[in-house]
C-alpha cells in the first residue's frame, strides 16, 4: 500500500514567516525574494498578478517573465527568468535622482515617491537590470468605441479598472487623472500596501509553481533565508556590486 507524507505548502510557511517578520521591530527586518528557476514554468501568471494588483497601465510591467532558447536541435530548451526590480542594496537609480525620488527604505526596498519624480527617467537608463518602467499616460481602452450594442465597451471598462484608483505604498493613487503617477518613473515595490496588512505579494501568491519564495532574509527561521544559503543561489551580475535582495536558483 503507498503511503504519502504531508508536504506542507511553502505558501503556508512563508505567511508564518511573514507574521513573524510584522510582528518584529521593523528595523530588524530587511524583504527579500529568491526565485527558483527550475520550477518556474513560464505561465506569466505572476506577471498578470502584478498588473491587476497596482492596475498598471499600458507599458508599465513591473514583472515581466524574459524568455530564453538555449541548446542545438533537436536538444532545445526554454529558460524562464521572471524579472522584478532585484531592490538593489547598493542601487544605482537611487543616485542619478536628482531631486530623492527614489531612495531605499529602512526594509531594503526602493521605492519611488510619485509626488516628487519629475520623470526625468535618469533611473530608468541607470538601472543595470532594465527593472523600471515610464508611466506615459496610456489608456487600454483608447481608440476603442463606444456602442450601445455593446455589452462592455469602453466607459464600462475605464471605469471598472482603469479609473479605479491604484493602492500602491498604501495610497489611493487617481489612476489616470490628476495627482496619478502619470509622467513618473514606476516599478516593483514587494506589494508594500500587501505587506502592511499582513499579505504576501501578489505575485508570490499567484505563482502556480511555487517558484518565488518571498520573506525576511534577516530571519535565519524563514524559508528565504534557507535558500539565500543555498548552494544554488545567485545573484544577477553579482560583478556590478548592486547586491540585490532578489536571488535566483539554478
Amino acid at each position: 500500500m503507498s503511503r504519502f507524507l504531508a508536504v506542507e505548502d511553502s505558501l503556508v510557511r512563508m505567511q508564518r514567516d511573514l507574521d513573524r517578520a510584522t510582528s518584529e521591530d521593523p528595523k530588524k527586518v530587511k524583504w527579500g525574494m529568491v526565485i527558483d528557476l527550475a520550477k518556474c514554468i513560464g505561465c506569466h501568471a505572476c506577471t498578470i498578478a502584478c498588473v491587476a494588483e497596482n492596475k498598471l497601465p499600458p507599458g508599465v510591467v513591473y514583472r515581466p517573465v524574459l524568455e530564453n532558447e538555449k541548446g542545438t536541435y533537436p536538444a532545445v530548451a526554454r529558460k524562464f527568468v521572471p524579472r522584478p526590480c532585484l531592490q538593489c542594496q547598493n542601487p544605482p537609480c537611487t543616485k542619478v535622482c536628482p531631486v530623492t525620488a527614489t531612495y531605499k527604505n529602512e526594509a531594503g526596498v526602493v521605492v519611488v515617491n510619485y509626488k516628487r519624480c519629475i520623470g526625468c527617467r535618469y533611473c530608468l537608463v541607470a538601472c543595470p537590470y532594465s527593472a523600471r518602467t515610464s508611466d506615459f499616460g496610456d489608456w487600454y481602452t483608447e481608440g476603442v468605441t463606444e456602442a450601445d450594442e455593446v455589452v462592455y465597451g469602453k466607459n464600462a471598462a475605464a471605469e471598472s479598472y482603469e479609473a479605479d484608483p491604484a493602492t500602491e505604498y498604501g495610497k489611493k493613487w487617481p489612476k489616470r487623472g490628476k495627482g496619478s503617477p502619470i509622467g513618473n518613473a514606476r516599478k516593483c515595490h514587494f506589494c508594500l500596501h500587501r505587506l502592511a496588512v499582513n499579505m504576501l505579494p501578489a505575485c508570490v501568491t499567484t505563482c502556480i509553481g511555487r517558484a518565488t519564495i518571498f520573506g525576511n532574509r534577516n530571519d535565519p527561521e524563514s524559508l528565504v533565508f534557507e535558500m539565500i544559503a543555498s548552494a544554488r543561489a545567485y545573484q544577477l551580475k553579482e560583478e556590478l556590486g548592486t547586491q540585490p535582495a532578489v536571488y535566483y536558483l539554478a
